[in-house]
């Protein structure tokens, strides 16, 4: 890479470039949120990935799946070979793990990364990496949205960090047994959610700026936990009402005895 490649970035700290490709980051769901991760991250200069997808493109895909052509959904592409190419395209020397199956099919390349983007479906499968990240160390960035209300439309959806040792998505009143109870209940019969691309690349691209800090630091916020509440309709981020006072709480969720062996190293 020549320095002009990142010479627009360069307030991210003398060090940046090379702390950036040093870290590796884990990308479950390459759909329309995790798309528009992997492109920004390699935007950004991350050379290091582990992937995962089982899904191939398909029409209802291209209103929102960065990289994907018409002609994708016609050959029914591996949304995981989009990434690829995505990735490849702007960071040639890249390496990247990709897993045509689920996360949960084959963890243990997940272990070795130092983050992980989670753009899932559903509260089980949230919960189920945050679970995975807490038990060996590694950072959980969640994005999700959702469309509420038909005579009058709602779009909601947040932006999630949950870090070792910080409050985790229950703490911050994200995950609650409510949710997970209502979601068990109505499993298989959730239909086609609604999605579009513009909300997608909102909650994507403040999620890449919280990874970014924590590889750089260059806020000088020294975040634990970040809980983005996103008003579609209003085109506004705010923090989670939720956190109020959180700052003294400890979390009771994750204790020392969750923890396995960390692989990875510390950024």
């Amino acid at each position: 890479m020549t320095a002009e490649r990142f010479s627009r970035q360069s307030f991210l700290g003398a060090d940046a470039e090379a702390r950036i490709a040093r870290v590796t980051v884990g990308v479950p769901g390459l759909g329309g949120g995790g798309s528009h991760i992997i492109q920004q991250l390699a935007h950004i200069g991350f050379q290091r990935y582990v992937l995962y997808d089982d899904d191939v493109v398909e029409e209802s895909n291209l209103n929102r799946l960065v990289g994907a052509e018409a002609r994708d959904a016609l050959a029914e592409t591996p949304k995981l070979h989009i990434a690829k190419m995505r990735i490849l395209s702007l960071q040639p020397h890249a390496i990247i793990r990709g897993y045509a199956c689920k996360w949960q099919e084959k963890p243990e390349p997940l272990r070795e990364c130092q983050i992980v983007m989670g753009a899932v479906d559903g509260y089980r499968g949230r919960r189920e990496l945050e679970i995975a990240c807490r038990r060996y160390l590694m950072h959980y960035i969640d994005i999700g949205m959702d469309v509420h209300g038909d005579e009058r439309p709602v779009i909601g959806g947040q932006i999630i960090l949950s870090s070792p040792c910080g409050p985790c998505m229950t703490c911050m009143g994200f995950l609650t047994a409510e949710k997970l109870a209502a979601e068990a209940a109505r499993y298989g019969n959730a239909g086609g959610r609604p999605q579009v691309v513009w909300p997608n690349g909102a909650l994507a691209s403040t999620a890449v700026g919280l990874a970014v800090d924590l590889v750089t630091g260059w806020t000088r916020k020294n975040r634990s936990y970040a809980y983005l509440a996103y008003d579609g309709n209003e085109g506004t981020l705010t923090p989670s009402k939720t956190l109020i006072g959180i700052e003294k709480y400890v979390c009771k969720h994750f204790g020392d005895t969750d923890l396995g062996d960390p692989v990875s190293i510390p950024l």
